[in-house]
């Protein structure tokens, strides 16, 4: 398998990191610069209130919204309201929730993960070969102090003891630096931040596995260059900077990949497809035959077309990061050989998912039920929001979602001529959104004036470039604009 980690980190709003596998997008990360509450954060909270009822508390961490705390999580601990309590967050805050949190601190490192408090030491169950597993359960057991649990990462396979004992001494370095931290400061607080999207991307997905890595800021190129070459005495993955006028993600088609795991029909290659539909419980998937005919019977191709959409399931689970209970209706098979078939092929499809997935067996109408960790926010969540026109039954794309692209529009636009301004039509919401968020910091950046002029009559996501050229012919081209359309709102920074 050919595996490749591409990095779009060129750009202060959003940083976008994905993992390419057989030419094909197979996971995505995205953070943006106004996201705050990430999962692997620990906080010195304050306990707001106690719930026996529910068997949880609620917990302030300082940033508007209280975190949920199941009491189970917060073993040995007294709390009252008003205690401060050192909590990590274990999932982020979506939608309408805050986040969930617990008092068991982990921290990951390369190979190790470092639980202070805890007892345990493991080895990942994704390693297999037997007498692997049972030496580095014994240099665990060596590494770890009474009072921390320790946890060997699947990255660790094959690994000398020397280096994982270096990788646990700066582990437990940095949990007496929050400690420390703990002490200092007054809750609520934020006291310790985990490594950026690009580097927690590298710590847990950077393996003998991939062939490259393509990154396009020259910062975050230095960077991995000197992560890798850390970890990587041999054999270490190729890395470039891409450079040109094209984006990155562009270039390597990974914008439409986006946009179709966006979509509620995935077509197969077979010209069967998928009906992805999202409820508030949970996740339904429909298989439909399509356009495929087959090419014997009528059994052969139910079971072609379940065999193939397994496949295609798998990967769209990881590229959404959906979570939670997924409910698929495949179609009705006759043979009970052929729903064991079906069931096999799911177990493997799955076994190279990070987040466990666990199968569920056919029913006699088709459906399958699969439980999936809800490891961070699902990919809709990320880039739309409820729709504003029809009361939040339909979704769009967030306006940052939306702005971005205008940018990376824009950067591409910049990078083919020298012209110095440029006129941009937009939705009128968007145009707004932009000139209240980002235009002045954009005309600095990419060394362009950028005159916005809100349309109404657009779709909210639709832009388009109306002209470009020297700032002087787009004051002219303005001017003209507006003596045929009187209203017309338009946006731009004072001429300097």
């Amino acid at each position: 398998m050919d595996r490749k980690i591409v990095a779009n980190t060129i750009d202060a709003e959003e940083t976008r990191v994905a993992i390419v596998e057989d030419g094909r997008l197979v996971d995505i990360f995205i953070e943006r610069m106004w996201e705050r509450q990430r999962a692997g954060e620990i906080y010195k909270a304050r306990v707001e209130s106690v719930l026996p009822g529910i068997h949880a508390s609620f917990v302030n961490l300082g940033d508007g919204r209280n975190a949920f705390l199941y009491l189970n999580d917060a073993k040995g601990l007294n709390l009252q309201p008003n205690t401060e309590v050192v909590v990590q967050v274990v999932k982020a805050a979506r939608k309408n929730k805050g986040a969930r949190v617990t008092s068991r601190i982990s921290l990951p490192g390369r190979y190790l993960v470092l639980v202070p408090n805890g007892q345990e030491s493991g080895v990942s169950k994704r390693i297999t070969d037997e007498d692997e597993r049972k030496r580095l359960r014994s240099i665990a057991r060596e590494l770890r102090h009474e009072g921390c649990g320790l946890i060997v990462r699947t990255a660790a396979e094959g690994v000398d003891a020397e280096v994982l004992r270096h990788d646990m001494e700066t582990l437990e370095s940095l949990w007496s630096e929050i400690q420390h931290n703990a002490e200092l400061q007054t809750a609520p607080c934020l006291i310790y931040r985990d490594i950026g999207l690009v580097g927690k991307v590298l710590r847990d997905e950077l393996t003998d596995s991939v062939s490259e890595i393509i990154v396009d800021g020259e910062e975050e190129y230095r960077n991995i260059g000197e992560y890798v070459n850390s970890f990587f005495s041999r054999n270490p993955p190729d890395l470039s900077l891409h450079r040109g006028p094209t984006p990155l993600f562009e270039f390597y088609g990974l914008e439409k990949e986006l946009e179709t795991a966006l979509e509620r029909k995935v077509w197969l290659r077979s010209g069967a497809y998928l009906i992805i539909d999202h409820t508030e419980a949970l996740t339904v998937i429909d298989v439909n035959t399509g356009k495929f005919v087959g090419e014997t019977d009528l059994r052969h191709t139910v079971v072609e077309t379940n065999l193939e959409a397994v496949d295609e399931i798998a990967r769209q689970l990881r590229l959404r990061a959906i979570g939670g209970i997924v409910v698929i209706d495949f179609i009705d098979m006759e043979y009970e050989e052929d729903r064991a078939e079906l069931l096999r092929r799911l177990e493997t499809a799955f076994q190279g998912d990070r987040y466990r997935a666990r199968v569920f067996g056919v029913s006699r109408l088709g459906l399958v039920e699969i439980t999936r960790k809800r490891a961070r926010p699902d990919i809709r969540s990320v880039l739309t929001r409820g729709c504003p026109f029809c009361g939040g039954y339909g979704w769009v794309q967030k306006e940052d979602t939306v702005a971005l692209s205008i940018k990376r529009f824009l950067r591409k636009v910049s990078g083919a001529n020298r012209s110095e301004a440029v006129l941009v039509e937009a939705n009128a919401a968007i145009a707004r959104y932009v000139a209240e968020t980002y235009l002045t910091l954009w005309e600095s950046e990419l060394e362009r004036r950028i005159i916005l002029i809100e349309r109404e009559d657009f779709p909210w996501g639709r832009y388009r470039l109306e002209a470009q050229g020297t700032r002087e012919q787009m004051e002219r081209r303005l001017e003209q604009m507006l003596k045929r359309e009187v209203s017309l709102v338009v946006h731009r920074t004072p001429a300097p």
